[in-house]
């Protein structure tokens, strides 16, 4: 089995895990695993943009606000403060890459940047490059890491499980490293490390319909709880309102900033319906509006609703959201002349691997960062574009950490090599397929917008069955990306669905008909693993 040594190890290239290994550069080895290429994982996909408190009439206290308002009583206020303080530092760091923010002339002549506002944002503070501003981040990151002879990429490697003393039989709870398979060869290789940090992203595929890329099969959650970290507050799933629903756009986003520019949802007959449901009209909250549309399509038994930005000029539309002027014309509709068809789809994990402000879990050298990690800044509803900025004012804490703690000792320990002398090449894949499929349409039915104690039963049953399928089949074939996610999506719905049965209330994401209401004390849903501690 082949061996890496490394003093940090990165599992996931997106923004967090991209920005983490530019801080540590200069003075650590880093390896940088990516399942696919870096264009795949959700930053690249990400169409909104970044919340700075960046305009004279805006102040770090409303972002504050607005953040604790959108999270329904649950958001660590001194995480939400620690993460806004810090947005300014953020974006500054972004210009120096070379990241080029969209601009515009004022009144006296001016050229500032251009803000936009999206839900439960009092002010406009969302910096942005056009409708692509997770792709303009992801290059100018990863152009910089092509200069750093310290770092090395490593595409089409999945990691398989962390490696931990307890696991290999050694006294402690330090993370040696990982094996990780290597799609290309089909062998599973062995990294080492000093660090390991996890910026796996969120798990949206357990679900029929999200909005995100394959990679999101919540692989760092499942890792960390079998590794022994605890987990918190799974329950909340953000749908976001409108995915464009055509039968050739499987995930194509409307980002929210259409209706911070004014864009209208309205039923099949044109009428709007959003003032029904909240005063802030389309510019509610993400859950407000998912949930709005959901009752609305299941009360007139519609496929859809529609949005709706024809009205405004043409020219408008085209310069501020050319990438989805272009893409919806290439599916036969023209956003300047007629409204776009759109669903609710999962498209964010709220919930995750509890850590510090450091980004550190419960294994003192394993560290969690981005839509992976529990931070507490995002509470029972996160609210739009702080989530570029927590994956890069988190990356940048852990950064800070690690360079505190320094090249500590490797531990002396033997690491048996990856054993699959016992399996053997499967004839029966169409068990992950069936699997699969199964496993998102009960989450989408069951765990979905809005539940019930029996769908969560229900759901909690079947998942049980296939975790005992899987782990057969994990334990007799070789392995595969499709099975390693099916693995870690069947041990990430089982914690979310264990999250929502735990909570006996309606708050935020998770709402539920058979608790309405709120409990007077707003409180996390934390999961401790067997053997904690």
């Amino acid at each position: 089995m082949s061996t890496r040594n490394y003093d940090v190890l990165i599992i996931g290239s997106g923004a967090a895990g991209m920005t983490l290994a530019l801080k540590l550069a200069r003075d650590y080895r880093v390896a940088i695993l990516s399942k696919d290429e870096p264009n795949e994982g959700s930053t690249w996909y990400a169409q909104g943009g970044v919340a700075a408190v960046l305009d004279e009439s805006d102040t770090v206290d409303s972002h504050i606000e607005d953040t604790l308002q959108a999270g329904a009583g649950l958001c660590h206020k001194d995480v939400v403060q620690f993460t806004v303080e810090h947005s300014i530092e953020v974006i500054r760091w972004l210009v120096e890459l070379g990241v080029e923010f969209d601009t515009e002339v004022n009144a006296e002549g001016d050229n500032n940047f251009h803000l936009t506002r999206e839900g439960g944002h009092s002010h406009r503070r969302i910096i942005h490059v056009a409708d692509a501003t997770g792709r303009e981040i992801a290059l100018k990151l990863y152009e910089q890491l092509q200069t750093c002879d310290n770092v090395d990429f490593f595409k089409q490697y999945v990691a398989v499980d962390l490696i931990t003393e307890h696991k290999v039989g050694h006294k402690g709870n330090l993370c040696l490293g990982a094996y990780v398979l290597n799609q290309d060869s089909s062998q599973v290789e062995l990294f080492r490390a000093r660090y390991v940090i996890l910026a796996t992203g969120g798990a949206s595929k357990v679900y029929l319909y999200t909005s995100n890329p394959d990679t999101a099969s919540g692989d760092g959650i499942a890792m960390a709880w079998r590794a022994g970290c605890r987990v918190g507050n799974l329950e909340f799933n953000q749908f976001h309102p409108t995915c464009l629903y055509h039968p050739e756009a499987r995930n194509f986003l409307l980002t929210e900033a259409l209706r911070g520019e004014g864009a209208k949802l309205i039923l099949p007959d044109g009428s709007r319906f959003m003032a029904r449901f909240d005063k802030r009209g389309e510019l509610a909250p993400r859950d407000i509006v998912a949930r709005a549309i959901d009752h609305e399509m299941k009360r007139l038994g519609c496929d859809c609703v529609y949005l709706d930005i024809s009205y405004r000029d043409a020219d408008f539309i085209t310069s501020h959201f050319p990438n989805i002027y272009a893409r919806c014309l290439e599916l036969g509709i023209d956003i300047t002349k007629e409204p776009a068809p759109v669903v609710p789809a999962a498209h964010y994990t709220c919930g995750g691997i509890v850590t510090d402000m450091n980004g550190l879990t419960d294994l003192p050298n394993l560290y969690a960062i981005g839509e992976a990690s529990f931070t507490g800044l995002h509470g029972a509803n996160r609210m739009a574009s702080n989530s570029l900025l927590e994956c890069m004012v988190f990356a940048s804490a852990a950064a800070s950490h690690i360079q505190q703690q320094g090249k500590s000792l490797m531990p002396d320990v033997v690491i048996p090599p990856w054993d699959e002398s016992q399996v053997t090449n499967s004839d029966e894949d169409v068990v992950i397929s069936h699997n699969w499929d199964e496993l998102r349409h009960f989450m989408w039915d069951y765990v979905g917008i809005v539940r019930t104690d029996k769908r969560l039963q229900r759901a909690r049953r079947r998942v049980q069955l296939l975790h005992q399928e899987v782990t057969e089949y994990y334990s007799n074939y070789h392995i595969s990306n499709d099975l390693l996610e099916l693995r870690n999506l069947i041990t990430v719905a089982d914690l979310i669905i264990q999250s929502a049965i735990r909570r006996k209330e309606s708050r935020g994401l998770h709402f539920t008909l058979d608790y309405p209401d709120l409990e007077p004390e707003a409180v996390d849903t934390i999961l401790i693993p067997p053997g904690y501690g």
